[in-house]
This record gives structure tokens, C-alpha cells and sequence, in this order.
């Protein structure tokens, strides 16, 4: 399975009894990714039952799963980690979209974003080989980092080759995917009115059963309890939070985040302590949400106005926590900036 640690938004709902026309809400959910998914959408006469609906998205993640994990030796990326340098395998389409778009990211971010950081998150304690949560020994560091970088990557035809002994990890960007693919089959099926979720990444669009939006509570990043940062409609945007506040160990009074930056081979040390993106595409906001986690509040910052993207920032201060939001998070949730 894949093992996501990510922030969670909270859906807050009106009235979810049915509708005088005869529309209700159907639920359904279960586990994935060692986190869980669930779906709500609107059942309107001729619409699937939930049991059809079900059966359609557990084979999705059953296919992700298989494809994607770093938690079952089987699957085809951690067949393709375990090749040595200088080969190359067959892989899904799926795959080799994600590798793409990984390498988009990497581009983009100079190298911080890497979809090769798995023996960097092993070294770390964080990792799916993982042995303890220490700081590493320099000697060991360097060893690891001459097996990251998205550079050693490549794509020919049908096939993903390598050309240093990297291992890739989708764990950022395959619970997005797997929304978007959801959210496709849902319009596939005719269901138009919807949220879809996976490990906290999600998807909404049309509105609820009583005709009012599907309103998201962006969460404080607490590890203690739940608390609305934020609440906005969302209507044909995926969502994604990434956080550095669930996972991470504290050494010599030091704080260590599983957040990596690869082009130092260690976590960040910023005090931005969440991202969330809303995106067209639930798999960019996924990779767009980690990648501003990485470069920090100011980085991250600047970089979320020069390419356009709506992202909401919570920063660590004395006082607590500060937000910021850029102009496209506004416009895209609704509200005016300031």
C-alpha cells in the first residue's frame, strides 16, 4: 500500500436528508493508501447505486496500488527501484505520466521537488525500508545522495530507464491521481454532483443534495485536534494540503520534518508548517502543495504568484500561526483579496 502523511480538510455540511425531487446523498468509503477514501454525490433518479460506485473506484485503487506502491515489493515502481543502473523496464501509462509530471516539478523548483528522495526518507527514519528516526552520518548522506536525482530518470516509449541505482516515490502526487481518476469515472457514470477523497486530497464539483456547496474547512495544522483555519466552497478544483506538523522526530533540540529537500538531502528547516493548492487537477495540486512545503514562505511564496497558483500558506510565529493566501487562491476560492 501506499503510506501517505498528509493535513486533512473537513467537509461541513448544511442539510444532508433527501431532497423533495427525490435526490439524496449516498456515502461511501473505505481504506487505501494506509489512510482511507470516500466519496458523497448526488443520486439522482437513473444515477448508479453506491455499491456500483464502490465496486468502480476500489478497482481504481486496487490498479494504483499495484502500480505505484512502495510498500509491496511486487508492484511495478518498486520492481523498477530494484533494478540496478542502466536499465530500463516496461511500465504503465500511469506511471510514465507521473514520472512526467515529477520531472515538471523538479524543473520547476530547481531540483528541491525529486521523485527519487526514497533512500533519502530510508537514511532519515521516514521512509518504507525505514530502521530508526535519527539524524544520519555524513558519510552515509553522501553514499545515499549519489542515488537521488530526477535527472537519472528518463522515459523511452513505453519504458522507464535509469541510469544511477534511483528509487522513485509517488507518495506525493499518487493520492491526487487517484482523485482525478476518480472524479473521472464519476462523470463517466453521469454523476456530476460530487466530492471524492483519497488520504485527504480531493475533488468536488456541482453541490449537495439541498442544492448548497460543498464547503471545505481548511484544518489548523494541529496534531491534537481539529480546528477550521479556513472554510471555502470548492466546485470543479481539487484541493491538497501538504504539512510538515504529523510526521517527524526531534533530536539534540532539533525538529526533523519527513518534508525533504533534495537538493540537500535533508529536511527543511522553514517555519511554513502548511500548504494547501486548489487546482483544476487534483494530481497538480497534490505535487504544487508539497513543492511549496519545500521551498518554505518566501520561496514558496514567490513562486505561487509568478506561476499563478492558488495557495494558502500557515506559517509558524511566536504568537502561533500567521496565514497568507496568493491572488489566485482568492479568486479560485471565492473570495476578493484584500
Amino acid at each position: 500500500m501506499l503510506i501517505r502523511w498528509r493535513s486533512i480538510f473537513f467537509v461541513l455540511f448544511g442539510m444532508l436528508a433527501a431532497c423533495g425531487n427525490g435526490d439524496s446523498l449516498e456515502t461511501l468509503g473505505g481504506p487505501t493508501m494506509g489512510s482511507t477514501w470516500s466519496i458523497k454525490y448526488v443520486r439522482h433518479a437513473g444515477l448508479p447505486a453506491p455499491e456500483e460506485v464502490r465496486i468502480q473506484v476500489e478497482q481504481i485503487l486496487a490498479d494504483i496500488d499495484r502500480q505505484m506502491s512502495t510498500y509491496r515489493s511486487d508492484s511495478d515502481i518498486e520492481r523498477f527501484n530494484a533494478l540496478p543502473a542502466n536499465r530500463c523496464q516496461a511500465m504503465p501509462a500511469s506511471v510514465l505520466e507521473l514520472v512526467r509530471v515529477g520531472e515538471k516539478l523538479s524543473v520547476q523548483s530547481d531540483g528541491s521537488y525529486d521523485l527519487t528522495v526514497e533512500p533519502l526518507l530510508n537514511l532519515w527514519g521516514f521512509g518504507p525500508q525505514a530502521r530508526e528516526e535519527k539524524v544520519p552520518a555524513a558519510e552515509a548522506l553522501a553514499e545515499v545522495r549519489q542515488r537521488v536525482g530526477y535527472q537519472h530518470l528518463r522515459t523511452e516509449g513505453d519504458q522507464l530507464c535509469k541510469d544511477a541505482a534511483v528509487e522513485v516515490d509517488f507518495n506525493s502526487i499518487a493520492a491526487g491521481y487517484a482523485v482525478d481518476t476518480i472524479a473521472a469515472r464519476l462523470e463517466a457514470m453521469g454523476i456530476h454532483d460530487y466530492l471524492a477523497e483519497a488520504t485527504g486530497e480531493l475533488k468536488a464539483s456541482g453541490k449537495k443534495a439541498d442544492g448548497s456547496p460543498w464547503r471545505i474547512a481548511l484544518e489548523e495544522p494541529r496534531d491534537d485536534r481539529q480546528v477550521a483555519e479556513r472554510v471555502i466552497v470548492v466546485d470543479g478544483y481539487g484541493l491538497s494540503t501538504s504539512g510538515d506538523y504529523r510526521n517527524y522526530f526531534v533530536q539534540g533540540g532539533r525538529r526533523f520534518s519527513h518534508t525533504f529537500d533534495a537538493r540537500i538531502g535533508a529536511p527543511v528547516s522553514h517555519d511554513l508548517a502548511s500548504v494547501t493548492v486548489i487546482h483544476p487537477s487534483a494530481l497538480m495540486a497534490d505535487g504544487l502543495s508539497t513543492l511549496l512545503l519545500i521551498l518554505g514562505p518566501e520561496r514558496g511564496w514567490d513562486y505561487a504568484e509568478k506561476h499563478d497558483i492558488g495557495a494558502f500558506f500557515v506559517i509558524r510565529a511566536d504568537t502561533g500561526f500567521v496565514t497568507r493566501s496568493s491572488h489566485a487562491f482568492e479568486r479560485l476560492s471565492g473570495k476578493k483579496t484584500e
